[in-house]
């Protein structure tokens, strides 16, 4: 099937014709987002992200969530990311971990070495265990996808209820970030034989620590 036939059954299917303008006046945008208390997103969160294989940990300070990453990449070597917020909590401070790497070959050389990578994340979704990261300067991809673990400290007030509150905060994420990544559990594929294989494409392991 080629593809102007492909557009041709569209086209046909929508009631329009090739060239056809598309109508002025488009709908506004539905964006519904729930009224949901903290306490129940941080329930939805975690059950959404166990479920998928990743571990949910609550801090209510930042001093217990340094000690919560402490605790978790004990004999393994970590870098974290340049995120403030990591360095609010005192984790980039922490002993064996790596951290202040902005060239971008040397990152990758590390990343690909160690076996945890540290971030903190721009929102967390409710509703499906995601985490929201947007690539800047303080935020590389590499560190939440490269190394086998990766560990997300994050402000319960970044917790969002879900998709349609995330493009209400966030209605055009192109003009802050060349790109915006969700991550929903660890990496898994079953392209193989149906059989489900973790840490494929990216870390096997996920924790995401909340704080507050």
């Amino acid at each position: 099937m080629t593809r102007d036939h492909i557009l041709h059954r569209i086209r046909t299917a929508l009631g329009r014709s090739a060239g056809q303008a598309a109508p002025a006046d488009l709908p506004p945008v539905r964006l519904l987002v729930p009224e949901v208390d903290r306490e129940a997103r941080i329930l939805s969160f975690t059950a959404r992200l166990e479920a998928l294989g990743g571990t949910v940990q609550r801090a209510a300070t930042t001093q217990e969530a340094c000690a919560l990453v402490a605790a978790a990449i004990e004999g393994k070597s970590a870098l974290a990311s340049n995120a403030p917020f990591l360095a609010e909590c005192g984790i980039a401070a922490l002993a064996g971990v790596e951290t202040g790497i902005t060239d971008r070959q040397r990152l990758q050389e590390r990343c690909a070495a160690i076996k945890v990578g540290i971030t903190s994340a721009d929102y967390a979704l409710a509703d499906t265990g995601s985490l929201v990261m947007l690539s800047t300067a303080h935020e590389a991809r590499l560190v939440s996808l490269l190394p086998p673990e990766h560990i997300a400290v994050v402000p319960v007030e970044r917790l969002l209820t879900g998709l349609d509150e995330l493009f209400t905060v966030l209605p055009r994420p192109a003009e802050q970030t060349s790109s915006m990544v969700l991550i929903t559990g660890p990496s898994r594929t079953a392209d193989i034989e149906q059989i489900l294989v973790r840490g494929a494409h990216g870390p096997g392991q996920v924790l995401a620590i909340l704080v507050g």
